[in-house]
């Protein structure tokens, strides 16, 4: 059985920005553990989340209009619960904290 779409793109995704995301790994689990201070999460994150949401672009552009727009919604959530899978503190990138 072939993989859904979402994950194939994740996938793609991922090998085509390996290094990117090989460099992140260990930043994202030393700011987990506490050893890695937010900016410098921050600094590195914000150009992973760029890649995401370019690659998330490419999966949803054609079907956020007309009917298909909640599909759309649904399949980007998805495709954002992949990188979830692997880095739960995305979501923390750009956060500032005071």
């Amino acid at each position: 059985m072939a993989a859904a779409k979402y994950k194939q793109y994740y996938q793609n995704m991922i090998v085509d920005n390996q290094k990117l995301f090989a460099d992140f790994l260990p930043i994202h689990d030393g700011f987990v553990a506490g050893e890695i201070s937010q900016e410098e999460f921050n600094m590195v994150g914000a150009k992973v989340v760029d890649v995401i949401r370019d690659w998330d672009r490419r999966l949803c552009s054609a079907m956020g209009k007309g009917a298909y727009s909640k599909y759309a919604e649904k399949l980007s959530e998805k495709f954002w619960g992949e990188a979830r899978k692997t880095y739960p503190q995305i979501d923390r990138v750009g956060v500032k904290v005071e």
